[in-house]
Parts: structure tokens; sequence; C-alpha cells
């Protein structure tokens, strides 16, 4: 027989184990509405690395261009992240005009900065349909939005299946831009000196910062071009003859 100041630790527990069963869906409700208020990510750009902004929407070429179908055999076409931050901002920005023949792999256009000529690369081949204007005129714009307002130029492309082909994407393409972010890194770690801004992030137009010949190494391997030094006459920038 129980004495009258006796408890019941079974019936005790009992009750314990019902208040933390009915806590339990309160908690459930809790996180789901704490992570409804969180703000998504821009669809289809992701940060593989804290350097570098990357849209895995698009198809990429590894000169750093990209490619994005748009219906009736056009393609938009334009620079990554990772090219404007080693370019920088352009002085200028010459496109090819409306009707020029591209070639996948070969120049597509010129950017200038300072007393610097780079080539870039066509993702595609085809024929310039159109050219953005507002980035000729404002070519600081790749800067600010390389994979929106930065656009370059639309190109009608009748092979796009085997252009796109030679390109990357999804998965493969954040790979490839992991391995392209650390082979830049090991690179300034002993080569490039000082071009990180506070918190560890690249400067905008790292090209600034190094010596012509470490700038002409970075633009071959990661444009997979050349960057030319341009001499100065009358205060007017001028390309020398390759021969």
């Amino acid at each position: 027989m129980e004495s009258a100041g006796s408890v019941d630790l079974f019936a005790t527990k009992g009750v314990e184990y019902l208040l933390v069963l009915g806590f339990l869906p309160v908690l459930v409700l809790f996180w789901r509405l704490l992570n409804e208020r969180r703000p998504s990510p821009a669809r289809g750009v992701v940060t593989p690395s804290s350097w570098f902004r990357f849209d895995d929407a698009r198809f990429h070429h590894q000169g750093h261009s990209w490619a994005m179908p748009e219906g009736g055999g056009v393609v938009r076409i334009g620079i990554d992240d990772f090219a404007q931050k080693l370019v920088g901002i352009p002085s200028s920005i010459d496109l090819p005009p409306v009707g020029t023949r591209l070639e996948q792999a070969e120049t597509g256009w010129r950017m200038r900065v300072d007393n610097e000529s780079i080539d870039l690369l066509s993702p595609v081949d085809g024929e310039v349909v159109d050219v953005n204007e507002s980035v000729c005129r404002s070519p600081e714009l790749v800067n600010r939005d390389p994979y929106g307002e930065g656009w370059l130029m639309k190109v009608r492309v009748p092979g796009w299946e085997s252009n796109a082909g030679n390109l990357l994407s999804g998965a493969v393409a954040r790979t490839w831009m992991e391995e392209a972010t650390a082979a830049l890194r090991a690179r300034m770690a002993t080569s490039v000196g000082p071009v990180l801004q506070d918190g560890g992030v690249p400067v905008t137009g790292i090209a600034k910062s190094l010596s012509e010949d470490e700038w002409s190494e970075i633009a071959r391997e990661f444009l997979l071009t050349r960057s030319r030094r341009l001499s100065v006459s009358r205060g007017r920038p001028v390309v020398p003859s390759s021969s």
C-alpha cells in the first residue's frame, strides 16, 4: 500500500513524455516559419566561393564568356564575373557590328582597360544580330551586372547543339569555376601580389596590380587569349602591329 506522501514516478514520466510530444509540432512549425522568412538566392546564381558570382543557368566557355539561348536560334552572350574582376572597369568595349560572323573559341570582341587591350573569345559560332548599345555607352555595366544588363550581343546560332557540346553547364560548370578560383588563389599567393580587399575578396581589376608579363600569363591561363600593351600617339591608344 502506498503512503499518502509517495509519488508515482511512472505517472510523472508519462506526463513529461506527453509534454515533449506536444511541443515537437510547435517546434517544427516555428522552424518552417523561420526558414520561409529567409531571403532566397537569385534563381540560377550560385557562389562557389566568396570571390566570384556564378550563374549555373548559363552555358560557359572556358575563356570565361557565357551563352544563353533565347529561342528562335538566337543566343545571348556576355562575360562572367570572373572575367570582369580580372579585367576591371573597361574604358571601352569594341563589339563587332551586326552581320559579323563569329567563330567559337576565336576572338569575339575586345576590351580596353587603361593601356591594355584584351581580346575575349566567343562562346559560339554564328552571326551577330544585335549588340548591347548600353554597354558601348557605359562599359562599366559589365562590372555591375555581367549576367544581366551587362550582356554584350545576340548571335544567331544555327548549330546550337554542336556549340553547346563544347560548353560547360550545371554541376560540371560549377566544378570548373571552383577549380579556376583555386588556381587563381594559388597564383595570387605566390606571384600576383597584394590584390585583395579587406575580407579576402579580390579587387576588381586584378590586371592593374600586375606587371605586363604577369598579366600576359594570367590572360593566357584563364581567358585563353592575349593581352596587348597599347602605345600612345597624340594622346590616343594605338594597338601595335603584330608583325
